[in-house]
């Protein structure tokens, strides 16, 4: 059964919307997109790579996180190390070490091949730490999710035949038996 690409547009506005309000990102944070369109398209990952596929759920995301300040990072396949694709002034602004790469079908992967496209001057990092992301098609994106890592639950759990989780982080919480994790005045204490 094929997939059609209107309805993987539809599906992923929808996670897309879902995941973004209940991850709390905000303007100038890093969203991590981890895509296997190979599982998309009912295949196994790393080998039935589809570069349409990869145009549609990247232009779309990008779309999205442009409108809201957000950055765009995407991660490649395991040939590349699970570099990141990003923007050279996100590299620039967070000090990123830039490694000499430049994504293919078959190496980084159709979204970092439509993320090479779009962007205004792309460049790979081989670490990065976001606040959250979306992995369609089981990725393994945590690598490059801050610490504490929280699981989102998306109101559609695939796209296409890919599964569909995401990530999204909150600060450690640090301290011993004395440690409180919410402001109470001295006041309220009496």
């Amino acid at each position: 059964m094929e997939v059609s690409m209107q309805q993987i547009k539809q599906d992923l506005q929808e996670i897309l919307e879902d995941i973004l309000e209940r991850s709390g990102i905000q303007k100038g944070e890093i969203f991590i997109v981890g895509l296997s369109s190979s599982e998309v398209i009912g295949g196994v990952i790393g080998k039935n790579s589809s570069r349409e596929v990869g145009q549609v759920i990247i232009s779309l995301i990008h779309e999205e996180l442009k409108k809201r300040g957000i950055y765009l990072g995407v991660q490649g396949c395991e040939h590349l190390n699970r570099a990141i694709l990003v923007e050279r002034e996100l590299a620039e602004k967070k000090d990123l070490e830039i490694v000499s790469v430049v994504p293919s079908l078959h190496a980084g992967g159709s979204g970092q091949v439509a993320a090479w496209e779009l962007m205004t001057d792309a460049v790979e990092v081989e670490h990065i730490v976001a606040k959250a992301g979306i992995d369609i098609g089981d990725t393994s994106i945590g690598m490059h999710i801050k610490h504490v890592q929280i699981p989102l639950r998306s109101i559609k759990r695939t796209l296409g035949y890919a599964h569909v989780t995401a990530l999204t982080s909150r600060p450690k919480k640090i301290g011993g038996e004395r440690a409180v994790y919410e402001w109470v005045s001295e006041n309220e204490n009496k």
